[in-house]
């Protein structure tokens, strides 16, 4: 069970308990005819707030029977007021009523698992009697209203998964009856207030994923009914404080992704004898893990994860109750042979689930008891220094669907038991010494979605029973040294989308014609083969490539035409093949012909078709040009008869560009000086851009003009999309539309484009790759962004999102945020562009997470596009938002997330996950601190730079988690850039 399981457990009993206290048990009162029509008044009012009632339950609530017999309604037993409202998940859409605060009697409160909006009304603050109120999970925003300080009886405030802003109001030191206060997933920032100390009756806070920062006040130790403490995915820091571990009735624990330091108390079980949940991972603890732990009898849950803590691993002989132990990404052991003793102590925990130790420094050999843990779902062991055979007992793991073992210094086979293991997704042992061949069993993993087995010394065929691996969407069996044919069943396999690489083995013979039905693949490398005959054709059916790569084989002939089919690999200037270095086919030495961006040589006649060839061409010559001819005469007249008479270019225009109400593909042919490379400022798979002066009245107008290759499959599709996109939105942070143009060229050939206002300094792509920008008046090597105009210009770009996703009336997904999309004007102002692969969503919920399908198959671009699109996810708010971490990372550091450097499971997020908080300046883009030497030293000298740099990077982490349920929304990013923002000038302005 997880820790919000317990949580709603726990959460519902009270509740239930709640109610036979407050409704069944109730004072006898006078009935109250005059307060009972205030109540019912005030239910209409409520019931008029309503907008949506899926489930018409609220029907009832008319005149046809007293109020008391409303759904949802609860009176006392003798008096006729309302004393509880429970419409719990009820599915109600609209706003609460102010009149809610004329039901004076009322005590408790549970609109939990509905979508009520808007503010909290202040009138709640009159509501003296109420000892509960649950708003949990809704899409409430603003200001906690600090009225509620007047419900002086209260004991729960759930204000969680709602949108309130500002701090925990300081009126709130009244409430000291409290005894839950829950506030997860909101947007609330400032400090733990000290005054909650002063609620001696607290039993339970917990606020996930806000912006509280600072450390944890003394006054928290006064706190002797304290169970439950939970504040992950803030920005907490410092040390626990003294008198936090006098708290010795806390049971749960849970404050991940923080930024806490210092060690831990040797005595830290004896501090807290009850400790049921103990998650401190993503944070900066530093010393040994306190052995005292081993003593911790009752504890289910261990989480100690990407941590500073280094030593031994203490043993845990008399945990029997855990599920979950996790201390992975830690500097722990010292690659000896005793350094996993710990496992062994852990043979008491039958109900252990999940057992995390990878990336540390633990050295010896897999115990065998470990395999005893028949309950494991979660085993991960990779990047240390643990060495042996993997023992033949893993079958035994039943029930495990994630073994990761990779990047070790395991040996010997992989042993055949492996397909026991029937309920495996993941399974990587990349990186090790494995040897012998890939054992027939794996077949039997039908669930398996990832298998890594490259980077070791596996040898002999693939067995074909991998292909009843239906489920399979990544085989990495690259750099080992089988051999053999490579078996068509294997590239039969159309589940295949995220990955296929076979390269740097001794395969031989032809690549199967089957490769054809790869149709969703995403990357294919068969390189450094032995592969010969000619590329199948069907190789142009595996239309999502975006890297193919058949190089240092022995293929001959000619390349395929099918391979202008491949539009994924495509930019659009010169077609499929312009990005030559995401196709490799460098060599082989026997092909020729095909794809002229590979300037091959043309492929020799056979000898009869050199006799028969001036004969046959002068057959098919004659009549083709007499027809050609007459067809130039035809259409030359019709296009000379059309400049003259035929309607101009229509135009869709506002108020800006009234001065050209006959903007034409003239016009901007001649503002481009005939679409020359001299003006070309950028271009995409779509589209190409270029600098453009127009003139009018006032002078000359410069502007960015987007012109559409509709040549290219959807690209029509996204014209329509930018369009309609950016009609509907207007913020200062997104790229101005000006107007369209959409007719036809000097040819008679369809064009459109989009005009936009032109940003002079270029993309963010320029600025952090050094690429030249047209018009640029200062000099090219003097270009560089210092710590605080990249804050800037990542705050713009949350900042254009959060609109986007929630302020601009139809939410809306980018679907393609990168640098070259983030424009710059004159004051380094950051302008989201291109919306081509925007999508509108169209629903009614409060969910903007929601999904919403994509017709055009993966969207976006590699190493920017979220992982769950690569496995063929619907789009949603999460994929921007990965998108934007990958953005923020790149900002920082000055690495594209497609960086040589980055190979064998190695990524950016991982880059600099591992390389804070001790090597933060070490990531860090030189570039960043070269801004002059005045400026340069007043930045080094600034100590909370590298606290800055720790708290965007520790953003940009959460932002590109795997999965989308681990990332925050752009609303809280915005806030936690901002708050950054604010330290940081605070922090040099005190240093000044």
């Amino acid at each position: 069970m997880t820790i919000t399981q317990h949580l709603v457990s726990l959460h519902k009993v009270n509740i239930f308990f709640s109610c036979i206290v407050l409704f069944c048990i109730l004072p006898l009162v006078a009935f109250d005819v005059d307060g009972g029509e205030t109540d019912r008044l005030a239910l209409l009012s409520f019931k008029e707030h309503i907008t949506l009632d899926p489930n018409h339950i609220m029907r009832s609530w008319n005149d046809s029977v007293h109020f008391c017999n409303w759904s949802g309604i609860l009176c006392g037993q003798k008096h006729k007021r309302v004393v509880g409202l429970n419409l719990w998940s009820w599915g109600l859409s609209g706003s609460i009523s102010p009149a809610m605060g004329n039901l004076s009697f009322l005590r408790a409160i549970f609109l939990h698992n509905n979508s009520f909006r808007g503010n909290l009304p202040q009138e709640v603050g009159k509501l003296s009697k109420l000892r509960r109120l649950g708003l949990h999970n809704n899409s409430l925003s603003g200001e906690i209203p600090s009225n509620l300080s007047q419900c002086l009886n209260l004991v729960e405030l759930d204000l969680g998964a709602n949108n309130f802003i500002g701090i925990f109001p300081n009126e709130f030191e009244s409430l000291t009856k409290l005894e839950t206060i829950l506030l997860d997933r909101n947007n609330l920032t400032g400090e733990i207030p000290k005054f909650i100390g002063n609620f001696t009756s607290l039993q339970q806070i917990a606020a996930k994923s806000n912006n509280f920062h600072g450390s944890i006040p003394d006054t928290l130790g006064q706190l002797s009914n304290l169970s439950l403490f939970m504040f992950p995915m803030n920005m907490l820091s410092g040390i626990l404080p003294p008198s936090f571990f006098n708290l010795s009735s806390l049971t749960y624990i849970n404050l991940p992704q923080n930024l806490f330091g210092g060690n831990l108390p040797t005595d830290f079980s004896q501090r807290f004898p009850s400790l049921l949940f103990l998650g401190l991972a993503i944070n900066e603890f530093t010393g040994p893990i306190p052995p005292s732990l081993s003593n911790a009898s009752n504890l289910e849950w261990l989480e100690l994860g990407e941590n500073l803590f280094t030593g031994t691993v203490p043993r845990f002989d008399r945990q029997t109750r855990l599920t979950w132990f996790d201390v992975v990404g830690n500097k722990l052991g010292n690659g000896n042979s005793d350094d996993l003793n710990f496992v062994s102590s852990l043979a008491n925990c039958t109900n252990l689930t999940v057992l995390l130790f990878g990336n540390n420094n633990l050295g010896g050999v897999l115990p065998k008891s470990m395999f005893n843990f028949t309950q494991l779902t979660q085993l991960t062991v990779r990047n240390s220094l643990i060495s042996g055979d993997i023992p033949s007992k893993i079958g035994q793991l039943v029930n495990i669907n994630r073994l990761m073992l990779s990047n070790n210094h395991f040996i010997g086979r992989i042993p055949e038991t492996i397909g026991n293991l029937r309920n495996m997704v993941t399974l990587t042992f990349h990186g090790n010494s494995l040897s012998g061949s890939i054992p027939s069993s794996f077949g039997n993993l039908t669930l398996l979605s990832e298998l890594g087995l490259d980077y070791n010394h596996l040898e002999g065929t693939v067995p074909y029973s991998i292909s009843n691996c239906t489920q399979l969407q990544v085989l990495l069996l690259n750099h080992n040294n089988l051999s053999g044919y490579i078996p068509k069943e294997i590239v039969s396999l159309s589940t295949l989308t995220r990955g296929l690489d076979l390269s740097d083995n001794q395969f031989f013979g032809s690549l199967p014609s089957e490769v054809g039905n790869l149709k969703n693949l995403a990357n294919l490398n068969v390189s450094n083969n032995m592969l010969s005959g000619v590329i199948p054709p069907s190789l142009g059916a595996c239309t999502s490539l975006v890297v193919l790569s058949i190089s240092r084989n022995i293929f001959e002939g000619e390349i395929p035409g099918s391979f202008s089919s491949l539009k994924g690999l495509s930019l659009p200037l010169l077609g499929a093949f312009k990005n030559i270095s995401i196709v490799s086919i460098n060599g082989n030495a026997n092909l020729c012909g095909g794809v002229p961006e590979f300037e091959l040589p043309e492929c020799p006649l056979e000898e009869s078709e050199r006799k028969n060839q001036t004969p046959r061409t002068l057959k098919i010559i004659i009549p083709i040009v007499s027809v050609v001819f007459f067809v130039i005469i035809a259409v030359s007249s019709y296009l000379v008869y059309k400049r003259k008479y035929g309607k101009i270019a229509s135009i869709d225009s506002d108020s800006n560009m009234k001065s050209f109400p006959q903007l034409s593909y003239g016009n901007l042919q001649k503002a481009t000086n005939g679409f020359s490379s001299e003006n070309l400022i950028g271009f995409g798979k779509f589209s190409s851009v270029y600098k453009a002066v127009l003139s009018q009245k006032d002078g000359p107008l410069v502007v960015a003009v987007k012109v559409l290759k509709l040549a290219v499959h959807g690209a029509h599709k996204t014209f329509i999309a930018e369009g309609e996109a950016l009609r509907k939105i207007r913020h200062r942070n997104l790229v101005k539309i000006i107007t369209s143009c959409s007719g036809t060229d000097f040819q008679g050939n369809d064009f459109k484009a989009l005009i936009y206002s032109y940003m002079v300094n270029g993309s963010l792509e320029d600025w952090l790759h050094q690429h030249p920008i047209v018009g640029l008046e200062i000099e090219e090597a003097t270009r560089c962004l210092n710590f605080i105009q990249r804050l800037n210009i990542v705050i713009d770009v949350a900042r254009a999102l959060d609109y986007i996703h929630f302020q601009c009336g139809s939410p809306m997904i980018h679907c393609d945020l990168k640098p070259s999309n983030i424009l710059l004007d004159a004051d380094l102002v950051a302008h989201l562009g291109d919306f081509g692969l925007a999508k509108i969503l169209q629903y009614t919920t409060h969910d903007l997470s929601a999904s919403h399908s994509s017709s055009l198959g993966v969207l976006g671009t590699i190493g920017y596009a979220a992982p769950e699109y690569g496995m063929g996810g619907q789009t949603s708010t999460y994929g921007d938002v990965y998108s934007f971490g990958i953005l923020l990372l790149e900002t920082f550091t000055g690495k594209r997330p497609t960086d040589e450097m980055f190979n064998n499971g190695l990524g950016l997020h991982d880059f600099v996950k591992m390389g804070i908080p001790d090597q933060v300046m070490e990531i860090t883009d030189p570039v960043l601190l070269e801004t002059g030497e005045e400026e340069n030293e007043h930045y080094r000298a600034h100590r909370s730079i590298k606290e800055s740099l720790t708290a965007v990077y520790q953003i940009g982490i959460t932002c590109s988690m795997e999965t989308p349920g681990d990332r925050i929304d752009m609303t809280n990013v915005f806030n936690q850039l901002q708050s950054i923002k604010k330290s940081f000038l605070a922090g040099r302005n005190n240093l000044a």
